[in-house]
């Protein structure tokens, strides 16, 4: 796979993942997290970019007989920016109720590990009994995260991802496969 043509003054991504290769993960994911859910778990995707990978998701548990509720949770720590501020800013909380209930986080990256340990503890506050996490790409980081998704679908290279609901300043979210733009 080589670059991908794209309209900008910013070189094209280097395609890493096909978006055929993308659904063979998501549907691998699937079949491990489907056995640790009921239909009365809430999915709860994280915002803005795990919509792509909760979509997808949520399809292929369905495929498999397994239809959980769904909720999302709009979380901010890169804004348009390249790398993370730092903090997690809530945009938009839950509007499902959750008390008591098992929750599956889903978010498209897994780099720093700040939004998803500030989901887990949202949804801990909020009453959920047990929570579950998935991420599509995990990078690898030099320090220890504070957390560590229960499931991952890809092990993705230390490289500035685009694609599938992962951005660049707001753009590329929506190529179908994954690439890298690389300084």
């Amino acid at each position: 796979m080589g670059p991908l043509k794209v309209m900008s003054d910013k070189p094209a991504p280097t395609m890493l993942l096909t978006s055929a290769e993308v659904a063979r993960h998501v549907s691998d994911l699937a079949k491990q997290i489907a056995p640790n859910i009921t239909d009365e778990t809430v999915v709860v995707c994280l915002l803005t970019g795990g919509i792509w990978f909760a979509a997808d998701m949520t399809r292929a548990l369905s495929d498999l007989g397994c239809n959980p509720l769904f909720d999302a949770l709009w979380l901010s720590s890169y804004g348009d920016e390249t790398r993370s501020s730092g903090s997690v800013r809530v945009q938009a909380g839950l509007q499902r109720p959750i008390n008591g209930r098992q929750v599956l986080l889903l978010d498209d990256v897994f780099d720093t590990g700040l939004s998803l340990s500030e989901a887990v503890r949202i949804v801990k506050e909020a009453g959920a009994a047990e929570v579950l996490s998935a991420v599509f790409a995990r990078k690898p980081w030099p320090t220890a995260r504070a957390m560590e998704p229960d499931f991952v679908a890809w092990e993705a290279p230390a490289r500035f991802l685009v694609g599938y609901g992962m951005d660049d300043g707001g753009r590329l979210r929506g190529l179908s496969g994954i690439g890298a733009l690389d300084p």
